[in-house]
C-alpha cells in the first residue's frame, strides 16, 4: 500500500507522457526528465497527453509500485502547465486532490505546519 504523508517528496512531470512505458521505462523518465532518483521513496507523477489518466510511480524499498488512475469522464484540473524544468513540485495533500479529480490550484489547504497550542 502507498501513503501519501505530508513529508513525502511529490514530483510532477508536466510534459505527457506516454503510458505505454512501464515501471523500468517511467523510472528512466524520473532519471532523465525529473532529474531525481526513483529509488529515492519519491513519488513520481505522470499524466498522458489528454491528462485523462495518470500514473503514480513509486519505490517502498523492496520494489516499486505503479499506480493508475484513469478517468471515465473529463480529464484531470489544475495539473501545471509544462514549463523549462519539466518537473514541479507538489505537496501531498494537493496530489489527495488531484487524485479525486479536484484542482489542487483552487483547493484551500492549511498551513503546512503550525504550532500547537500547549
Amino acid at each position: 500500500m502507498i501513503q501519501i504523508v505530508p513529508q513525502q517528496r511529490i514530483l510532477l512531470a508536466t510534459a505527457p507522457t506516454d503510458f505505454r512505458k512501464g515501471m523500468d521505462g517511467l523510472a528512466a523518465l524520473c532519471r532523465s526528465v525529473v532529474r531525481a532518483d526513483p529509488f529515492s521513496g519519491a513519488l513520481f507523477v505522470f499524466a498522458n497527453r489528454k491528462r485523462s489518466a495518470i500514473r503514480v510511480l513509486a519505490y517502498d524499498g523492496t520494489g516499486f509500485w505503479l499506480c493508475t488512475k484513469r478517468l471515465s469522464r473529463g480529464k484531470f484540473r489544475g495539473w501545471p502547465r509544462a514549463g523549462e524544468a519539466g518537473v514541479a513540485a507538489m505537496a501531498a495533500a494537493e496530489l489527495q486532490v488531484l487524485l479525486a479529480n479536484g484542482d489542487p490550484s483552487r483547493a484551500r489547504f492549511g498551513e503546512a505546519w503550525r504550532r500547537i497550542p500547549t
